[in-house]
């Protein structure tokens, strides 16, 4: 079991910044990767970012590539995802999530190759 805490999210003006964090308990954090994904009222959960075991690899949606950027502290068992320049577009409900079993390279940006998820924290970008 992995239990994945967020905090972070609230309301920004568009070209704002936050930080989100996903604080993990339950498993030895550094043999996990994680991902963020995120759902717009009305939409599909959709990737935005993943980084590997050790923090070494990344990956990022198109929609949020050169914006957003996914690290993790191995010692603290947190996640982040620093967001700038942020777009009415980037409302959403922000969710963290753990691939325990590791995903086959084809699969990291999919919903159903994560095996635990936190409560989401919403993020608000008005205009």
């Amino acid at each position: 079991q992995v239990q994945l805490v967020e905090s972070g999210g609230g309301l920004v003006q568009a070209g704002g910044s936050l930080r989100l964090s996903c604080a993990a308990s339950g498993r030895t954090f550094s043999s996990i990767a994680m991902g963020w994904f995120r759902q717009a009222l009305g939409k599909e959960r959709e990737f935005v970012a993943r980084v590997g075991r050790s923090g070494r690899s990344t990956s990022y949606a198109d929609s949020v590539k050169g914006r957003f950027t996914i690290s993790r502290d191995n010692a603290g068992s947190t996640v982040y995802l620093e967001m700038n320049s942020l777009t009415p577009e980037d409302t959403a409900v922000y969710y963290c999530a753990a691939d325990v079993n590791g995903g086959l390279p084809w699969t990291l940006t999919e919903v159903a190759t994560y095996d635990y998820w936190g409560q989401g924290t919403q993020v608000t970008v008005s205009s």
